[in-house]
This record gives C-alpha cells, structure tokens and sequence, in this order.
C-alpha cells in the first residue's frame, strides 16, 4: 500500500508540476485534446507504473488508454521524460515501454474476445 501512495505522489506531482515544466509542444496537444481528463485516476497509475516502473496494465486501463489515444499517450509520456524528477530515467527505456504498453493494448483491445 506504501508504494501505491509513491505513486500517487509522484503522478500528481506530475499532472501538477509537469507542465510548468514540459515544453509548449506537448503542453498544446495535451491541452487541446483534453488529455489529462480522458482516463480514471487508477488507470493512470496503472499505465503510469507500467512504463515508469515495473508492472502491468488490466485490461479495463488498456481499454481507458486505447480511448485516450496515441497522441495523447505520447505527449504525456513525453511531458512525464521533460520533468525534474524523472531526470534519471533513460529516455530510449520509457519510450520503447511505452510503445510496448501501447502496442500490447491495442492488439489487446482489438483481438476479437473467445466465444464462451
């Protein structure tokens, strides 16, 4: 439970303090495609964990993130790399996890479901 309120911290810290610091790119494409608004805060944690950190991603959040897009999944992602507090983290790793978590939710979502 501990690391889950990491998380939490540091996802609010991003969505608060990120885009003071994210360049006016992505700020324009998250702004103007409502990105920050699109997906419930437990799927953010989810996707955020499975790109950031080490994790997975429920089937409902690739759902959440599928609609969110892949414009604004990269934008956040991006926006997430331009703060102070991800400074350590290599950039080319978060990318790539993030193309793969895209990737898999997409071929997850559009898999037709096995008939019962």
């Amino acid at each position: 439970m501990a690391s889950l309120n990491v998380y939490s911290v540091l996802v609010v810290s991003f969505l608060t303090f990120g885009a003071l610091m994210a360049t006016k790119e992505n700020n324009q494409i998250i702004k103007e495609n409502n990105c920050e608004t699109k997906m419930g805060f437990p799927c953010v944690l989810e996707a955020f964990t499975s790109i950031f950190e080490t994790g997975s991603i429920s089937n409902k959040c690739c759902g959440e993130l599928v609609v969110l897009g892949k414009v604004c999944h990269s934008a956040l992602v991006k926006r997430t790399l331009e703060n102070p507090l991800f400074k350590d983290l290599t950039p080319t790793t978060i990318i790539a996890k993030s193309i793969q978590t895209w990737n898999n939710c997409l071929a997850l979502i559009d898999s037709p479901s096995p008939s019962a």
